[in-house]
């Protein structure tokens, strides 16, 4: 009996040491695609290494675990569509780091969970109880403290728009993948999703960016490279589907508050960002509001 609780609480542990690595892996996406652009390469460039080297450490483990490949018709018609919202999130999400903080951009992009119980109450007719609506003042009042900078000069408008974009396009692409319910595992799906959002940043960086992504030419270039596509990306996922099945969902989105204190972190520590009183109590207020609805879900 004594042992058998100590296995289970030793499990439960492993569950969340994996959801918080999740989450902190996914926090590192501003210390990769940062010295990336210090280097003068693109966002669409920068996403293309990242996406690309998943690719195909995805394409590996899917290999190993002795999987298929095969999609029906149906199945390929979501993943494009999978692809395209996941290439306008990312691509708006790297644009955003341009224009103001990380930390702050990953701070707003964690309004996500909000958003897709507002989405699903206008096109579902979920009810949106009274936690919710509680939990978007507070959210509202966390973006209006953030909405100056450290410096107290107003955050760029076009960076809000950036991250509010990327935000409500990864909104939908979860929206989506809850409702379609795909008969596959999550990596095959997040494989063919990443495959598809190649083509969609390939043919955007051809006709509006800067043109074919051109080769790494430093060996730091292919380290940061391969660093997105490994740590944010690949690890990332497989360590939430490792914790989802140990500790389930609701713990799992809760400790994914780590993923914009990550990079908070990281914009303060290595990258100089500003952080003062008010910013720590608007992002305290977001994540708060955030983790709120994921306890209640």
């Amino acid at each position: 009996m004594i042992l058998s609780s100590f296995v289970s609480r030793l499990s439960s542990l492993k569950g969340f040491a994996l959801a918080a690595a999740s989450a902190i892996c996914y926090g590192t996406n501003p210390l990769g695609a940062l010295h990336l652009y210090t280097q003068n390469y693109s966002p669409e460039t920068v996403l293309f290494y990242r996406f690309f080297t998943a690719a195909i450490l995805l394409f590996v483990v899917i290999l190993a675990k002795g999987s298929h490949f095969k999609i029906s018709f149906r199945e390929f018609r979501a993943l494009v569509a999978f692809g395209f919202l996941f290439a306008v999130s990312s691509l708006t999400y790297y644009a955003s780091f341009k224009y103001m903080d990380a930390g702050l951009a990953s701070t707003l992009l964690f309004l996500y969970p909000l958003e897709v119980s507002v989405l699903m109450a206008i096109f579902f007719k979920e009810r949106i109880k009274a936690w919710t609506i509680a939990s978007i003042a507070v959210s509202m009042a966390g973006v209006a403290l953030l909405y100056r900078g450290g410096d107290g000069s107003t955050l760029s408008t076009v960076g809000c728009l950036l991250v509010f974009l990327s935000s409500i396009s990864y909104a939908i692409y979860m929206v989506m993948a809850n409702r379609i319910n795909l008969q596959m595992g999550s990596v095959k799906m997040t494989f063919y999703a990443i495959c598809f959002c190649l083509c969609f940043l390939l043919l955007y960086s051809v006709t509006l960016g800067s043109g074919l992504p051109p080769l790494f030419t430093q060996a730091s270039s292919w380290g940061w490279g391969f660093m997105l596509g490994l740590v944010p990306t690949v690890l990332s996922l497989i360590f939430m589907v490792k914790a989802v099945k140990i500790i389930g969902s609701t713990p799992t989105a809760i400790l994914g508050a780590l993923e914009p204190v990550t990079a908070v972190t990281i914009g303060v520590m290595v990258f100089g960002e500003t952080l003062t009183t008010r910013i720590i109590a608007g992002i305290a207020l977001i994540l708060g509001s955030t983790m709120l609805v994921a306890v209640k879900k």
